[in-house]
């Protein structure tokens, strides 16, 4: 089998391009300016890794635009030249965003809920989606969707680097007495659900969540970030209220929620419909992520 990839130098894609190639597979990097249809022709599945993706630091004028524009247009365009080309299977790289920001504890998003999403980049992920639900309809070419919640694994950036950072150097951090729960899905089981999904029949014209299926307070992340890392946590116990308060008085009320507030997946649709578990356990995922701070 041949597969297409898009995004193959990043964070997710780079790992794909690994894993698949040591499963004896031919993967072949689609990067930017490059005439897609001859490399289609040769495929049977196109992973859509590429992407503009959500940014702390927004610069654009009109980032809906810009996120349209890369997410929507770009990816509408390059399926309709993958179905021409007749790859058999697309399979898109989406967000948790188009279900939501957050979750009530106890309360996972699933599948079956109506998207919600609350920014720029979730939007962009929505209207992707239907677009492409749109093509499989019109060409027959076969659509995967996977939503995957915040990925961590070796190699990780941004905030979840900064935590481990954090952890590993034992500096205070005040999340003693939060009580969520949030999803997380490391890098290597993400990359197998991806190869999961590009192989099962029963995959085609489906969307997905998944997640580790073990799911975490912030106060649980640390402590599990520290045991792998071999530290004492040093976790400040500090009340809920007062934490958000600081943080909205510093403008950070985005950050607060991700560190207050819960976001859960629920994975029994990969589980029944594709037989599907991960296969890393998330203190092992996590072993693997602060190797490498």
């Amino acid at each position: 089998m041949a597969v297409v990839l898009t995004g193959a130098h990043g964070f997710v894609g780079s790992q794909v391009a690994r894993s698949f190639a040591a499963r004896g597979l031919e993967v072949i990097p689609l990067s930017r300016g490059a005439d897609p249809v001859p490399l289609m022709q040769r495929a049977n599945v196109l992973i859509h890794l590429a992407a503009r993706v959500h940014v702390m630091d927004e610069r654009s004028a009109d980032p809906l635009a810009a996120f349209r524009k890369a997410n929507v247009v770009a990816t509408s365009a390059l399926a309709r030249q993958a179905a021409a080309a007749g790859v058999a299977r697309f399979i898109f790289i989406s967000s948790v965003k188009v279900n939501g920001e957050a979750t009530v504890l106890g309360r996972a998003f699933t599948e079956l809920d109506e998207a919600n999403p609350e920014d720029a980049y979730g939007v962009s992920k929505w209207e992707a989606e239907q677009a492409l639900r749109q093509i499989a309809v019109e060409t027959g070419m076969e659509v995967v969707i996977i939503r995957p919640p915040l990925v961590y694994g070796a190699g990780v950036k941004a905030n979840f680097a900064k935590l481990m950072r954090a952890v590993v150097n034992r500096w205070p951090l005040p999340f003693g007495a939060i009580k969520n729960a949030r999803s997380l899905v490391g890098l290597d089981n993400l990359v197998d659900f991806i190869y999961c999904c590009m192989t099962h029949p029963a995959a085609a014209n489906e969307t997905f969540l998944v997640s580790d299926g073990h799911d975490v307070s912030s106060a649980q992340l640390v402590r599990e970030l520290a045991m792998a890392a071999g530290v004492r946590p040093n976790l400040w116990t500090i009340p809920q209220w007062v934490l958000e308060l600081g943080t909205s008085m510093l403008g950070k009320r985005k950050a607060a929620q991700r560190l207050c507030g819960s976001l859960q997946v629920d994975i029994s649709k990969a589980r029944t419909l594709l037989g599907w578990t991960p296969p890393v356990s998330l203190q092992d995922g996590l072993k693997r992520a602060v190797s490498k701070v």
